[in-house]
Parts: structure tokens; C-alpha cells; sequence
């Protein structure tokens, strides 16, 4: 066997590739890992970790006015967002650091700089010259894509920037429909930014179930926030007062700061996976087996970078599925069925299995709805209309649960439980035969019991 300088070198120091390198480190082998931002990827950095802070914040407009209604005196209360963005990024150097001491700790090699393969076992990184490995792992991760022909682009801003602006806009355009857009827009609008959403489809989160994505967007405009659907953004213009966002129905939007959530790529341009020959998909993925092997048999990728389920606890486990099968010997693949999810969005989502339309496409129609809307009952006793949304999607034969939907507090928290029941192939009688836990929420999941009839043809539900 040849000798290389490392048994495994890893391009991105993110969640999926951190976890790689510290389980092959810890069996003796010699690791590095290169990583050209800051250590902690996307998540930490400039993704789930910082947007839930903020998702925090903007949640406090909401407390206080439920706090009156409950009897508490609050004055008018007034938000500093620089302080707000210095403790911010002071939570995220502190989770870089336990990062890079947890590498440091297993004996990986930290590299910084922009690595790219040179052949299948050469990379180079930029300021640090060449080194060889018997096993390459690219875990680079995506990054937010950009209509870069669009006139005016340069004056708008990704979910990146959106993190560090030096001051909180009075007016803000978001374009997209999917999570980042939604989040940041909630957001927005809980910090007091008068926030326009502008999406060129039918309705937003395309892909969750389809009650889901009304209920969301009927509360989120119940709470101030602006949805234009069925257009998009065609040109910006930097204007004296600001911007000026011209929708392609030549409607004109004026705002402090446009902001574009249209969806990450996977981060793989230049990275020489074509020196090494390593397959890519259309959209740019990089290709990969259920082992998470690229199409060169010494070099695999995990996360977001090969397109499966972009979430960060996918990645942490397909990382530590790669360690197992080669440091370990023991071939371990990781099982993309059932991922729950939840969205951030106000009222946050939690969704696991198939939404409705997919399990109707599935199982023939043969599927029963369980569906209920409601006020909370912290909204009723002040008078509040914020409404939460409980789905169940059960397969006839066998009575399996498909799908759980849930939208209202602590639907992110309420989906992992539920997730563990579906992973393991619950039916509605074993579900029903668990006694509620009163007064929850969540003990509407166990209550259920008329299925829902779909509206007749000509109906709105």
C-alpha cells in the first residue's frame, strides 16, 4: 500500500465533517480537515444556531403583548439590535471554539484554508501547499444561490449577510417561499420591520403538506407580515430613499433592504472533483451511494454538498456512517426515511412522513386524514388568534401513521416524540391507545378520532 501523509483528509470543518474526522481520529488514524470560513460550518456559523437567536428575539414582541394579557404591567419595551448582534456573535465564536477544541482533543489536524483536489489522492490548500491521503471526505456543505443575471442584484442580500447588517431595516423584501425566506421574515417582522415576502408560486413551503403551508401563511400575514404570491422579483434599483424592487407584475416594492431566499446549492464548484473524477449531478451534487462514496472508490461526501436531505443532524449521521464503515468495520449506511423537520417559522412547524398529496400518491388514496384546528389555550384566556394545526395521515390497510403535521408552540419540540413513534411504524390504535397529557397541546396528537372529509369538488376547505 502507498504511504500518504494522512488515512483520511477531510475538505470542510462543518457539522457532517467534524463528526467524521473526530470518530476516524479517535481509532488512531492519522486525520486532518480543512476549512476555509470558520469552524462549525454552515449550522453554527451562519445557520440554525445564530437564526434560532433570532428567531428568539423577535419572539419577544409577541411575550409581551401575552404578558399584559395576563395581567403583567410592561412598559413599551424597545430593542437594541446591536447589543443583540454582539452577544450573537459572541454565543457563536464560543460554539466555534468547543469545535475546534473537540477536534483538537481527538487528534485531528486543523488546516485552514480552501482546499481543492489536485488527483484522487492529492489536494491542495490555498497557503499551505500539497499533502496526500489514502481516504478523501468532501463535507463543504451549500451555499445561497443567487439570480445573478437579475439587474440590480448586487444590492441585495442572502440569509449570509442577514446574520451581521449593521443596523435593523424599517422595510424589508424577501424573495422566496421556502424556510430561510419564511424564518428570516418572521423574524423581521417580530423585530418591527415592516416585511414583504414575494414568491413566484401558488403558496410557500413547497414540499410540506399542503394544510401546513395555508395554516403558515395565513398566520404569518394574521401577524403583519406581507405575502405576494405569483410573482417574483425582475429588477432592483438603488434609489435616494433606498431600494425599489420591481416585481415581474410591475408591482414596486420600496424597502430598506432586499434580501434573496431562493434556495442553497451545494458548495462544490472548485473544489477539482472533476481532476480526481468525481461525478456530479445536474444540480451540481456530488454523486454518492448509500455509503456516501463518490464515483471514485477513495473518496466520499456527506451533507449538504450531495443533495439528500440537507438538515444538520442528516449530515452529523451520515458523517458518523462513513467513520463506522471505514475506521470501524462496521459498514453502516444511514437510513434517510422518516427525517423529521421542523421550520422556525411564527408559529413554528414540525412535520415528519408523508404529507397528504404524497401518501395519496402512494397508497392510491387509500389514506385517512385526521385534521384539527384550534386556539391554544394560552391564546383563549387573553383573546388571542394565533391558531395551531394538528394533521395525521394514515394509511387504511394496516392503520399505519404516514405523516404527522404539526404547526403551533412547540411543534419543533412536540415533532422529534412523534418521530420516534413513525420511525418505528405506529398504527392510529396503538397511537389513540396513549393517554393524553392534559392540558397540553400536544395531547390533541392522541384525540383525534373523526377522520377529516376533503372538501367536495367546488369547495373550499
Amino acid at each position: 500500500m502507498a504511504d500518504y501523509d494522512y488515512d483520511l483528509f477531510v475538505i470542510g470543518a462543518g457539522s457532517g465533517g467534524v463528526r467524521a474526522s473526530r470518530l476516524a481520529a479517535m481509532t488512531g488514524a492519522k486525520v486532518a480537515v480543512a476549512e476555509e470560513h470558520r469552524v462549525g460550518g454552515t449550522c453554527v456559523i451562519r445557520g440554525c444556531v445564530p437564526k434560532k437567536f433570532m428567531v428568539y428575539a423577535s419572539e419577544y414582541a409577541r411575550h409581551f403583548e401575552t404578558a399584559r394579557g395576563y395581567g403583567w404591567d410592561v412598559p413599551e419595551p424597545a430593542f437594541d439590535w446591536p447589543r443583540f448582534l454582539m452577544a450573537k456573535d459572541n454565543e457563536i465564536a464560543r460554539l466555534s471554539g468547543i469545535y475546534v477544541r473537540n477536534l483538537q482533543n481527538a487528534g485531528v489536524e486543523l488546516v485552514h484554508g480552501r482546499a481543492r483536489l489536485k488527483d484522487r489522492h492529492t489536494v491542495e490548500v490555498d497557503g499551505h501547499g500539497t499533502v496526500t491521503a489514502a481516504k478523501i471526505l468532501v463535507a463543504t456543505g451549500g451555499a445561497p444561490w443567487m439570480p445573478r443575471e437579475l439587474p440590480g442584484i448586487e444590492h441585495a442580500i442572502t440569509s449570509n449577510e442577514a446574520f451581521h447588517l449593521e443596523q435593523l431595516p424599517k422595510r424589508i423584501v424577501i424573495a422566496g417561499g421556502g424556510y430561510i425566506a419564511l424564518e428570516f421574515a418572521g423574524i423581521f417582522n417580530g423585530l418591527g420591520v415592516d416585511t414583504t415576502v414575494v414568491h413566484r408560486g401558488p403558496n410557500v413551503l413547497r414540499g410540506f403538506d399542503d394544510d401546513i403551508r395555508s395554516h403558515v401563511a395565513e398566520e404569518m400575514e394574521a401577524q403583519g407580515v406581507k405575502i405576494r404570491l405569483g410573482t417574483q422579483i425582475a429588477g432592483i434599483e438603488k434609489t435616494a430613499e433606498g431600494l425599489v424592487a420591481t416585481c415581474a407584475d410591475g408591482h414596486a416594492l420600496e424597502a430598506d433592504v432586499v434580501m434573496f431566499a431562493l434556495g442553497r446549492a451545494p458548495y462544490a464548484d472548485d473544489l477539482g472533483l472533476e481532476a480526481a473524477g468525481v461525478a456530479r449531478s445536474e444540480t451540481g451534487a456530488v454523486k454518492v451511494d448509500a455509503y456516501s462514496r463518490t464515483s471514485v472508490d477513495n473518496i466520499w461526501a456527506v451533507g449538504d454538498v450531495t443533495d439528500r436531505i440537507n438538515l444538520t443532524p442528516v449530515a452529523i449521521r451520515e458523517g458518523a456512517a462513513f467513520a463506522q464503515t471505514e475506521f470501524y468495520g462496521n459498514p453502516t449506511t444511514f437510513d434517510h426515511d422518516m427525517v423529521a423537520s421542523a421550520v422556525f417559522t411564527q408559529p413554528p412547524v414540525g412535520s415528519v412522513g408523508l404529507s397528504e398529496a404524497d401518501a395519496r400518491r402512494a397508497h392510491g388514496g387509500k389514506i385517512d386524514i385526521y385534521l384539527a384546528r384550534f386556539r391554544p389555550m394560552k391564546e383563549t384566556f387573553y383573546g388571542g388568534q394565533q391558531r395551531a394545526l394538528i394533521k395525521l395521515v394514515v394509511e387504511q390497510e394496516g392503520e399505519r401513521i404516514l405523516g404527522c403535521h404539526v404547526v403551533g408552540p412547540d411543534a419543533p419540540e412536540i415533532i422529534q416524540m412523534a418521530a420516534i413513534a413513525l420511525k418505528m411504524g405506529v398504527t392510529k390504535p396503538q397511537w389513540d391507545a396513549t393517554c393524553a397529557v392534559h392540558p397540553t397541546l400536544a395531547e390533541e396528537l392522541v384525540t383525534m378520532r373523526e377522520k377529516h372529509a376533503p372538501p367536495a369538488l367546488g369547495q373550499v376547505a
